[in-house]
């Protein structure tokens, strides 16, 4: 339980420091938070003044004196409570502003292995909900808390001094509100532990089920998805009614207890005003004072709880920021333009550092050259592809790019002089021309258009509506495959890599397009260094290299004619079982 108490404080301490840049609003909130609590407690004990030494003194002037400074106190208090309230949410909102960018600039910068084995609701939660969630440890935990505090032991301060008495009598009721706020605060933990589970879990099925929608309708799986959906929304509505049902029974006990000690205050107080033992001022103003010491006291197990959901949270924020899981940019050398030469030297890779997937793999394209990649599914492919843009690094071996290691590369300079055209390709929400340019203020609309038409694909963007303007759909749901592809092409063009990598570009793509985009690929592939993964041999005749993979090991390396002259070689396998495969 210590350990854990040192871990809540140190984890505590770290969301605190996330308020550093903001010092001046940190600590003026500070201040306001500590003057809050004497000004609150001035009012009551300034209207029990008034009753003692003025209204039975028939003092006018003197009540007209003090009823103008009480005015003047509740005014000074509500801009004090109005400053508090807005630095402290101002505070908080700057804090998960600056903590979301940070979370996401961490996470554009993770090994791909993260994407590969994290659900994107996961990530989603962390970024939006999680960080969300911290700003309630500014907005209404720590501060808050802590004027709360303060107001409770200002206000048991001057009842002592008032009637110490009355005080005690009061507070016999005391232990009965600590129990009920213990036990409140311990439900009301555990239920919104659970609502955060289930919300994470409501944002991990919602962001599957809707990004696999086509897939769900092909399926008629509508009716055991919505069966899923209405479990999970189930449990996550039961987890909220609980933390409800606890709230609803909490705040009547509270008001209960409040009434018990204020009945037993007019009843012990009334005897003491009339044995002269307690002032008619001071009976007046207990009431107020206890109002103002069980209103904070009903609120801090709420308050602490809202502190600690913050801190669970943040504990899952902090917890993404500390994955080190990123491939070490080390690399100085930064070059505006490659030769393209590629060399693997004896290279071996495993995904989970014992099932190696490239074994001992040596292979050269020199600058300029075409090289395409054969081999079943599973025989190291698409993991080239992953290695030489430093997706992952190779556990042995090298990669070098003329003639130097890829770990000499500063990675963004690396990777801005390779370009790669998937054969899933994804398009973002906005315009063709945002997919073409990604947004990138240096390539213009005129080099965009000369790509288009450079590839052939200049044609089909113009007949859609709005042209370059046309707004594509979350993943280019309205568009084909073929004309996805197409923008694709473009948007590899367009940013002029030395290498360029097409990944199976050609698979999913109708005969009748693929005339199309085979004219896209020999414009692309010209003048600068190619690697293409493909099932289709007809499209990889032309290539200076191909190269025929069989579990992660080089089978056979040469050109298609040299290749097709080898006696029951791989590749002349392949070849015939496709062409009779088009004969037929």
């Amino acid at each position: 339980m210590e350990n854990k108490n040192r871990f809540d404080i140190s984890l505590l301490w770290r969301i605190i420091k996330l308020a550093a840049p903001y010092k001046v609003v940190f600590f003026f909130s500070a201040a306001l938070a500590v003057l809050l609590a004497p000004v609150s407690v001035a009012r009551p004990r300034l209207v029990q003044e008034m009753v003692d030494e003025y209204i039975f003194k028939n003092d006018v002037p003197g009540m007209t004196k003090i009823a103008m400074v009480i005015l003047g106190v509740l005014i000074l208090e509500t801009v004090l409570r109005y400053l508090f309230i807005y630095a402290t949410n101002w505070m908080g909102q700057s804090v998960i502003r600056d903590l979301r960018v940070r979370v996401f600039k961490h996470i554009i910068n993770l090994k791909t292995r993260y994407f590969d084995t994290t659900a994107i609701g996961t990530s989603t939660t962390r970024t939006i909900s999680d960080v969300e969630t911290i700003n309630t440890v500014f907005s209404q935990g720590g501060f808050t808390i802590i004027a709360d505090l303060l107001t409770i032991f200002f206000v048991l301060g001057v009842m002592l001094t008032t009637s110490w008495q009355l005080t005690l009598i009061c507070l016999t009721t005391m232990p009965f509100l600590i129990g009920a706020t213990y036990i409140f605060k311990e439900k009301v933990k555990k239920s919104f532990q659970r609502v955060r589970k289930e919300i994470q879990r409501m944002n991990g099925f919602l962001q599957e089920r809707i990004t696999g929608m086509k897939v769900v309708q092909i399926f008629n799986a509508e009716e055991e998805e919505m069966k899923n959906f209405k479990d999970i929304n189930r449990e996550y509505t039961q987890a909220n009614l609980d933390a409800i049902l606890y709230y609803a029974i909490f705040f009547p006990v509270v008001e209960i207890i409040s009434a018990a000690s204020l009945g037993l205050m007019i009843w012990w107080g009334a005897r003491g005003v009339l044995d002269d033992v307690v002032s008619l001022g001071a009976l007046i103003a207990f009431p107020l004072y206890l109002s103002m010491m069980f209103r904070p006291i009903r609120m801090l197990a709420d308050k602490f709880n809202t502190l600690q959901m913050g801190m669970v949270a943040s504990e899952r924020v902090f917890k993404l920021i500390d994955n080190d899981a990123k491939i070490p940019n080390d690399g100085t050398l930064e070059k505006g333009k490659l030769s393209g030469s590629v060399k693997f030297d004896n290279v071996s890779f495993a995904y989970n550092d014992v099932d190696f997937v490239l074994k001992n793999l040596s292979f050269e394209i020199k600058p300029n050259e075409t090289l395409a990649i054969v081999g079943s599914t599973g025989s190291g492919k698409s993991t080239i592809i992953n290695l030489l843009n430093r997706f992952y690094d190779a556990q042995k071996g090298d990669i070098l790019i003329d003639g130097k290691s890829i770990k000499e590369y500063n990675i963004q300079n690396l990777r801005s002089c390779l370009a790669i055209v998937l054969q899933d390709v994804f398009l973002f929400g906005g315009s063709v021309l945002e997919n073409i340019t990604l947004r990138d203020d240096t390539i213009s609309r005129e080099q965009v258009i000369e790509a288009s038409k450079m590839i052939g694909a200049h044609e089909f963007i113009e007949k859609l509506p709005g042209g370059y303007d046309y707004e594509v759909m979350e993943r280019g749901a309205t568009l084909s495959m073929g004309q996805r592809q197409l923008i694709s092409f473009v948007r590899a063009l367009v940013f002029d890599p030395d290498i360029l990598i097409l990944d199976e570009a050609t698979s999913s793509i109708d005969p009748e397009t693929e005339s199309i985009i085979q004219y896209a690929i020999e414009k692309l592939i010209a003048k600068r260094t190619s690697i293409i993964i493909a099932h289709r041999l007809s499209t990889i005749r032309h290539a200076n290299n191909i190269m025929v993979l069989e579990k992660g090991k080089l089978q056979e390396f040469g050109s298609h004619q040299m290749l097709l002259e080898i006696e029951n070689g791989h590749y002349r396998e392949l070849h015939e079982m496709q062409f009779l495969e088009l004969s037929e």
